[in-house]
């Protein structure tokens, strides 16, 4: 990339050297009509700058784009390989081996616990798909945000830690009017967020509450390392990730805070992100 700007601003240079160059002879050339050739010339030289900072910016958003397209098949490729290579020598244990019944449940339940990961990627995968696609089709229905967020939590809290880390605080029967599989993935992917950038055993606090309108609030605060500000409006971009992922230790591919966004712009919510005291993120959605 590096190379490429550097190419392109001497053909840039070149280009508006010969310009004025040219100018310069014309106007030699013609005295009588220097007026005309400096206001000519000034108007294609303008739109000559002009063009070239639009290519620029074509050739670096592409670069950009490449090079988040990359991040994500590396991530996904990592993300892949770590739940079958676990599955694959669970089940081999478990042919090879001589086990008790409850040795052999142990094996088969964390089996099962890789595949729910490798269930929730695919979703993912398929919902951001499906967002960019999705024109009023979404199957819309009455649902219970205070079930959606605790069955999450279960399943969530046991991937985590043993000891004690999703912390609940949730008022019974909150609703919301969306579509079932999109709400579940935003609120899963918050949670999933909150602890893969969060301390190992580090506490999540998941607050569910009605504000003054009725309408349902979930706050989901983390103590982990926090998000720049700087960092902050781009978060929710496809497929970004702060960082490389050949040095980057948290797990993902890019695309969960994206679908958040996109899920909740089409049900007509918000979200805002907060910094914790001390540390950590907070991320408050507001639903309508």
């Amino acid at each position: 990339m590096r190379r490429s700007l550097v190419l392109f601003y001497a053909l840039m240079f070149y280009a508006i050297a010969q310009i004025v160059w040219w100018g310069i002879l014309l106007m030699e050339v013609e005295p009588n009509r220097k007026g005309m050739i400096v206001g000519e010339g000034f108007l294609f030289l303008s739109i000559f700058v002009v063009g070239a900072i639009l290519l620029k910016r074509a050739i670096v958003r592409e670069h950009n784009s490449r090079t988040q397209q990359h991040n994500f098949l590396l991530s996904v490729t990592h993300e892949l390989k770590s739940p079958l290579a676990s599955i694959k020598l669970y089940l081999q244990t478990i042919l090879k081996r001589d086990l008790d019944r409850e040795q052999r449940n142990k094996f088969l339940h964390n089996s099962l616990k890789d595949i729910e990961r490798l269930d929730d990627m695919v979703g993912n995968i398929l919902l951001a798909t499906r967002l960019e696609n999705l024109n009023g089709s979404a199957v819309m229905e009455d649902l219970n945000l205070s079930e959606i967020v605790e069955k999450v939590s279960d399943r969530l809290q046991i991937h985590a830690c043993t000891s004690q880390m999703i912390q609940l605080d949730l008022e019974p029967d909150v609703s919301v009017f969306g579509d079932r599989f999109a709400i579940t993935s935003v609120v899963t992917n918050l949670m999933e967020n909150a602890i893969k950038y969060s301390p190992e055993c580090a506490n999540v606090q998941v607050n569910l509450r009605r504000n003054e309108q009725g309408k349902g609030v979930l706050v989901v605060a983390d103590s982990g390392i926090g998000i720049a500000d700087e960092e902050k409006k781009r978060i929710f971009n496809k497929f970004y990730r702060v960082g490389s992922e050949d040095t980057r230790k948290t797990k993902g591919t890019g695309l969960g805070l994206y679908i958040v966004k996109s899920v909740l712009d089409k049900h007509k919510a918000q979200i805002k992100v907060k910094n914790n005291v001390p540390h950590g993120t907070v991320f408050e959605v507001y639903f309508n």
